[in-house]
């Protein structure tokens, strides 16, 4: 399938997420099957168009809970869900917070603000070592000015949800550690955030600065250092975006949580 079939199918999903709009409505927007627009998405976009519509909707969500104060229900309908309960566990799956704790986070990171932080893995002594240094292109460091916040994660799946398995904020653009990394097969995804930006703008960025590896990481928990490095850019606006509620990851009333 070539690439701009899949820009059109996906741009068709991010402008149309609050609708109740089916895959057979999507292929006969680009003149594909359905089958054969399911397989070409989730190979050139990583995720099947039905996952990947559910991430737009739920960054539209994040949207509506910060900037109108409409019950978590009528969030849910907005945002193209129909099962309040659902939505709610959903989120709080992805998000890494449930929907009103979501709402809070502006004023919960005005009093904790994010710090350069580093969390380990669950591996024990001789686990593994996942480093690396990660740069942004100039079009990203021009979008976010100077010492942007830097996350990176090792995560179960390809797309970041929840929280890390093992992590970082770094204080701009460098050199990341994430040591006791347990056994397993994880991706290595990495977003950076404008530092100077609201939290609200934080959470919810109107453009993507983000980069992950093609291929996963695989700890064999036996002590070995593996390096990977990362070049973040400036995402498409249709791109799968970033759920994660990263600020609050590093924040450190989050950290005394967990």
């Amino acid at each position: 399938m070539e690439s701009a079939v899949v820009v059109r199918a996906a741009r068709f999903l991010a402008e149309h997420a609050a609708e109740p709009i089916r895959l057979a409505d999507v292929a006969d927007h680009v003149g594909y099957s359905p089958f054969h627009l399911a397989r070409g998405f989730q190979r050139s976009v990583g995720v099947p168009p039905g996952r990947f519509l559910a991430a737009h909707r739920f960054q539209l969500a994040k949207r509506l809970l910060l900037d109108h104060d409409d019950r978590v229900i009528d969030v849910c309908h907005a945002s193209g869900f129909t099962a309040p309960g659902t939505f709610a566990w959903r989120f709080t799956a992805l998000v890494g917070t449930s929907p009103t704790e979501f709402r809070r986070l502006p004023h919960t990171l005005a009093g904790s603000p994010p710090r350069p932080v580093v969390v380990p893995g669950s591996g024990g002594p001789a686990a593994d070592l996942v480093c690396g240094r990660i740069e942004l292109t100039e079009a990203a460091s021009q979008l976010l000015g100077p010492s942007p916040s830097v996350y990176v994660g090792l995560f179960p799946r390809r797309s970041a949800r929840g929280s890390p398995v093992a992590g970082a904020l770094l204080a701009g653009p460098g050199e990341f550690f994430l040591p006791r990394v347990p056994r397993g097969t994880f991706w290595l995804p990495a977003s950076a955030l404008a530092h100077s930006a609201a939290y609200d703008v934080q959470l919810v960025p109107p453009q993507t600065v983000a980069g992950t590896l093609e291929q996963p990481v695989r700890s064999c928990a036996s002590g070995r250092t593996l390096r990977r490095d990362l070049l973040l850019d400036v995402l498409p606006e249709w791109s799968t975006p970033v759920l994660v509620a990263l600020p609050w990851l590093a924040c450190p009333s989050a950290q005394d949580r967990r």
